[in-house]
Formats: structure tokens, C-alpha cells, sequence
């Protein structure tokens, strides 16, 4: 009488020897390489409407420094969101860091760097206080991210206006606005857009080359997986998003830099702009799927449009309707590729669309 050998669960997450598709191949089907192309036909045809004021390096340059600090918090929100969650407090957490460090730097006096640099610290700090709660709910205590970051959303932002009585505060450092805020590096080169791009590569590549990025994906592909591979996914979960809330009060200080306001009531739309940007440059909101390439790209499509629609006189509005449909596109682009992947079906994207989804 033999016995049967019962059956077993095989898991992976990926390897290196795994096939991989054509470089040019995978490139033109890379959701952020087709966003790319979106935005250079969109600078183009700005380019053409108005050579003389947009196709200015004067203009880039502004529109690189608008983008700044909208990249810095989109780096930790391409974390987040690969592993299926989501930051809607990063607004707020940048509003409460700056006001922290404001009202410390205006505490000690003075106009130097030692003061400056102390606000530096205090502004991370907080974004990592908040980063850490966050996290620390969504892991242990299993609170879904939507409902945790929702509330410290209107948590972080009522203690900012309680600390401050909802009146701005403008004692900043002189010498932050007049380095960070508005200071240039080679010519005319924005440091604040130097901050950015560092924040980007380090970011980029902790994510594409390091075991920290790799379980970042093993998390949002399949937490059961990384589970069962030995990814500590409580522990990932927190330090993602603590990195999120560092780079929120990193944003933070370069908002107060930039503005040398607190800027309390400008940032309401910040984390849905940041999301939306993740997300149009193809991170998948069911997470495992993303690059920071493709957040970069997503950024620039609202600052672009933005910019375009005022040189050229029409009615900057207009920009959310593009930015909106857009974004809905690149979902359902998303959705599509899913189902075709786990179904195992290559059927086009416009044949699906046509057809129902139906296989066939």
C-alpha cells in the first residue's frame, strides 16, 4: 500500500532568472514610457502655441521648481502605494512639520544655520513621528490605511492651525528662503530642484536595486507570499510608511523655504495631486506595480498643463479636467493588464474596450 504525497503550495515572489520580455518591447508597453510621450506631444503643442514665452528655459526651470516638492512626496507615495496602500495625510503631515519647525526656529532667534538646520531636524522628526503612527496602526493594529491616514489627515492638520491659531506663521530664516527656497547651483539651477532630483535617484534606486525595494514589491504582490518567504511584512509596512512621513517633513522645510509662509490653507490638494501623479505614471493601485521614472512623469502632466494653460490663455480649470481623465485612463489601462495577465489572455486594450472585456 503506498502512500500519496499531499498535495503542496508553491509561492514565489520573483527571481532574477526569471525571462523577461525584449528591452524595446517592454519598454514601449511600460505604462510610464507611453505617459513620457503624453508629455512631450503636451510640451510640443504648448512649444508651438507659444514659442516665445513657454519653449524658455526660464519657463522649465519654473515649471521643474513647481514640481519640486510635489516629488519629494511623491517618491514616499510610490512606496506606499506599491505595497496596496495609501497616504491621504502627506498634505497635512507637510503643514504640521513646517509649522513644528517654524515655530521652534522662532522660538530660538537668529537668522543662521544652526537655527536652520535645528528646524531641518524638527521638521523630519515630525514627519516620522506621523510616518511611525501611521504605520504602526496599519500593521498592528490592522486598521485599513484609507481610514488611518484619513484620520491623521485631520488630525495632523487641526493641531498645525491649534499650534498656530490658524494665523500663518512668516518668522522664517532668511537664510533658508534665500539658499533652499530660492537659491541656484550651476547658473540657474534650482537647489530646491537639487534637493528633488536627489531625493528621486536615492529613492529610485533603494527601490529597483535593494532587498528593502524587492520586499516593497513581494508586500504589494501578495502579503501572504512575502509572508510565507520570510519578509517581516509588520516591520516593512512601518518603515515604509515612516519613510513616507520623513519625506513629508523633508517637504515640509522646503515648502517653508519656497513660501517662507506655513502656507496652512495651500496645501488641501497636495495628496490628491500626489496620488494622482503615482498612479498616472503607472503604479498600480492594487499594488506590486511601480516605478519612481513613472511618478516623476506623472508629476510633470499637471505642471505642465497648468503652465501651458495660463501662457496660452486659457482657463487653468481646464487642467483638472485633463489631469482627471487621464488619471481614470491610466486605472482602467491598469485593470485591463491585470485581467489579461491572470487570465493569461493577450487580447488588446481597444478590443477589450470594445468588446466588454469579453475573451475572445
Amino acid at each position: 500500500m503506498s502512500l500519496k504525497t499531499p498535495p503542496t503550495e508553491t509561492v514565489a515572489i520573483g527571481t532574477l532568472e526569471d525571462r523577461k520580455p525584449g528591452f524595446l518591447r517592454g519598454l514601449l508597453k511600460a505604462q510610464a514610457f507611453q505617459i513620457l510621450l503624453i508629455l512631450v506631444a503636451i510640451v510640443l503643442v504648448f512649444s508651438a502655441l507659444a514659442p516665445d514665452s513657454f519653449a524658455q528655459w526660464s519657463n522649465f526651470r519654473l515649471i521643474i521648481q513647481n514640481a519640486s516638492i510635489l516629488a519629494v512626496l511623491g517618491v514616499g507615495m510610490t512606496y506606499i502605494i506599491i505595497t496596496s496602500g495609501i497616504d491621504l495625510s502627506i498634505g497635512s503631515v507637510l503643514v504640521f512639520s513646517g509649522v513644528v519647525s517654524a515655530l521652534t526656529m522662532r522660538a530660538l532667534g537668529g537668522e543662521g544655520w544652526g537655527v536652520a538646520t535645528i528646524g531641518i531636524v524638527v521638521s523630519i522628526l515630525s514627519g516620522v513621528c506621523w510616518g511611525l503612527l501611521n504605520g504602526f496602526l496599519i500593521a498592528k493594529a490592522k486598521i485599513p490605511p484609507l481610514i488611518v491616514t484619513l484620520g491623521s489627515l485631520g488630525m495632523a492638520l487641526g493641531l498645525a492651525q491649534i499650534l498656530t491659531g490658524g494665523v500663518d506663521v512668516r518668522d522664517v530664516p532668511t537664510v533658508l528662503t534665500v539658499s533652499i527656497g530660492y537659491g541656484n547651483v550651476f547658473g540657474s539651477l534650482p537647489i530646491i530642484s537639487v534637493i528633488a532630483l536627489v531625493v528621486v535617484v536615492i529613492g529610485a534606486v533603494v527601490l529597483h536595486f535593494t532587498k528593502f525595494g524587492l520586499y516593497t514589491y513581494a508586500v504589494g504582490s501578495s502579503e501572504l507570499a512575502a509572508r510565507r518567504v520570510g519578509v517581516k511584512v509588520d516591520r516593512h509596512l512601518i518603515a515604509v510608511y515612516t519613510l513616507s512621513g520623513a519625506l513629508a517633513g523633508l517637504a515640509g522645510i522646503l515648502a517653508l523655504s519656497q513660501f517662507s509662509t506655513t502656507a496652512i490653507a495651500g496645501q488641501s490638494q497636495t495628496n490628491l495631486n500626489v496620488i494622482a501623479a503615482v498612479v498616472i505614471g503607472g503604479t498600480s493601485l492594487f499594488g506590486g506595480v511601480g516605478t519612481i521614472f513613472g511618478t516623476v512623469v506623472g508629476l510633470f502632466i499637471p505642471a505642465v498643463l497648468q503652465n501651458g494653460f495660463v501662457i496660452t490663455g486659457v482657463q487653468p480649470f481646464w487642467q483638472q479636467v485633463a489631469v482627471g481623465a487621464v488619471l481614470i485612463t491610466a486605472v482602467y489601462i491598469d485593470q485591463v493588464r491585470r485581467t489579461a495577465a491572470t487570465r493569461g489572455n493577450t487580447q488588446s486594450l481597444w478590443r477589450k474596450f470594445v468588446s466588454g472585456g469579453r475573451r475572445g
